[in-house]
């Protein structure tokens, strides 16, 4: 069995003499005490030196990333290629993996590997001739510092470190802002308290301020350039009816250097944020669509770093920033925060109070619906439609007065009688009823009836036809009267 091990100063390859000693893991640094019984385990076979400190940096970081360096390369082809039966011993399982698949080799990798690999780093001054200790002591001290400056430089977990500092750096700066725009406005409110009022903006007021100094110095005071005329104009009427105090010019002078640095200090936050905004576009593109640029930066600073933040689950992400109050309510057994940081950020505060703390899922119609077709550009040429400026109709729904005429001499009129209302009949005394024979009851109910059915009749009937059956009425009335 072959051993590859990696040094600072080159690669070595060791000839196993025992195999059967490495069956015992546990006792096997024990054949490594003196250097004597090490010769007798292992031998060395060859040792390529490397040439500078640029290939072993080349080397060693190709080894950290699982991968077989030139030197590696050309060392195996021309020391192990003439062995090729033989297993090569790989400290490296990932390096084993690539050896074997590039070159066809046998990688061994396992436990009793590593602990020859250890007995040989402790023996390895005696095992290694024509390298004095100082001189590796020198070289891996030299790799270690080329390693380690070129971890910082080019680190892909490190290219977030100017968002997490400049995220931090525009915290703090909002809060100073907060505390010398209010100092400024309560220390100048006791000479001019009225334009606190007026004046809303922070910025304007300060630069308003500035330019003004004394109160008796407004009505002479050009405010124009921070100011809409209508403002100007009640900054000035206010100053004539003041009920502030008199204040010095040192005083004066104090508030105008206060003002001066709140003007500075919102300037750099403007180009700060502009800052951010463009390195967020750059290295975290997706997540600032998502959530913007200062929500999307303070999940990165409070994760530590971009990666950190991919690996967590999206439970972690909806509460970071919420920690506090998360171990409270696991503490007192109470219902956990839904969100954290993520709050702030505009697809969470447009949703509705009950679907807030959700995720929502696009199903498989969604998923078709979401999809956005291939954009193709076409120019249509819009004409100017008219008919919208005018809210009457177009045609008018008066009608003419000769129709309306018309129409009422067409349609027959009906009008409906009512019926008339029966006067009570006075009840005919005993006597004269009983002499009445049941025919002429008779005979009075269906007169009764063909009046009333005439009546309504003649509540149909046109003019001339009614006078035609009033003749025929006089004339049956005649009959029965003579009869």
């Amino acid at each position: 069995m072959l051993v590859l091990f990696e040094t600072a100063a080159g690669y070595a390859i060791f000839k196993v003499l025992d195999e059967s000693k490495l069956q015992e893991v546990d006792s096997l640094w024990k054949e490594f005490e003196t250097p004597e019984k090490a010769n007798k385990v292992v031998k060395l076979k060859h040792f390529e030196k490397f040439q500078d400190t640029t290939e072993a940096l080349a080397a060693a970081t190709a080894m950290t990333e699982g991968k077989m360096g030139k030197s590696l390369k050309k060392v195996l082809k021309k020391v192990v290629a003439k062995e090729a039966h033989e297993q090569l011993a790989i400290s490296d399982a990932k390096l084993g993996g690539v050896i074997k698949e590039k070159l066809n080799l046998s990688c061994v990798h396992s436990p009793a590997v590593a602990e020859l690999m250890r007995g040989i780093r402790t023996q390895m001054e005696s095992l290694i001739t024509g390298l004095p200790p100082r001189e590796i002591s020198a070289m891996s001290l030299g790799l270690a510092h080329s390693l380690s400056r070129y971890k910082l430089k080019f680190s892909p977990d490190k290219v977030d470190t100017m968002i997490v500092q400049a995220i931090s750096l525009l915290d703090d700066l909002d809060k100073e802002l907060n505390n010398y725009i209010m100092r400024c406005r309560e220390w100048y409110g006791w000479h001019f308290p009225e334009v606190g009022k007026i004046i809303t903006d922070n910025l304007a007021y300060c630069k308003s301020v500035r330019k003004i100094g004394a109160r008796t110095n407004v009505a002479t005071t050009d405010l124009s350039e921070h100011l809409p005329e209508e403002v100007e104009a009640e900054v000035k009427l206010a100053a004539e009816i003041s009920m502030g105090t008199e204040v010095s010019e040192e005083d004066i002078g104090n508030i105008m250097h206060l003002c001066d640095q709140v003007i500075e200090i919102t300037e750099y936050r403007t180009q700060l944020y502009d800052y951010l905004k463009n390195r967020m576009m750059a290295i975290a593109p997706n997540l600032t669509v998502m959530v913007g640029e200062l929500v999307g930066a303070r999940l990165i600073s409070h994760a530590g770093s971009l990666l950190n933040l991919a690996k967590h689950p999206a439970s972690t992400v909806q509460i970071l920033g919420a920690e506090k109050a998360l171990f409270r309510a696991l503490k007192t057994r109470r219902d956990t925060p839904k969100y954290g940081l993520i709050y702030h950020a505009s697809l969470v505060g447009q949703t509705s109070a009950k679907n807030k703390g959700k995720i929502r899922r696009i199903s498989g119609t969604g998923k078709a619906m979401a999809k956005s077709d291939k954009y193709q550009h076409k120019s249509d040429v819009k004409v100017y439609d008219p008919s919208g400026d005018s809210t009457l109709p177009s045609v008018s729904k008066k009608r003419k007065f000769e129709e309306v005429e018309e129409e009422e001499v067409a349609t027959p009129v009906t009008v409906k009688t009512k019926k008339p209302k029966k006067e009570p009949v006075e009840e005919p005394e005993a006597s004269t009823a009983a002499e009445e024979t049941p025919k002429k009851k008779k005979k009075k109910s269906k007169k009764a009836e063909e009046d009333v059915k005439e009546e309504e009749e003649e509540a149909t009937v046109s003019p001339t036809e009614e006078s035609s059956k009033k003749k025929k009425k006089k004339k049956k009335v005649k009959e029965e009267e003579g009869d």
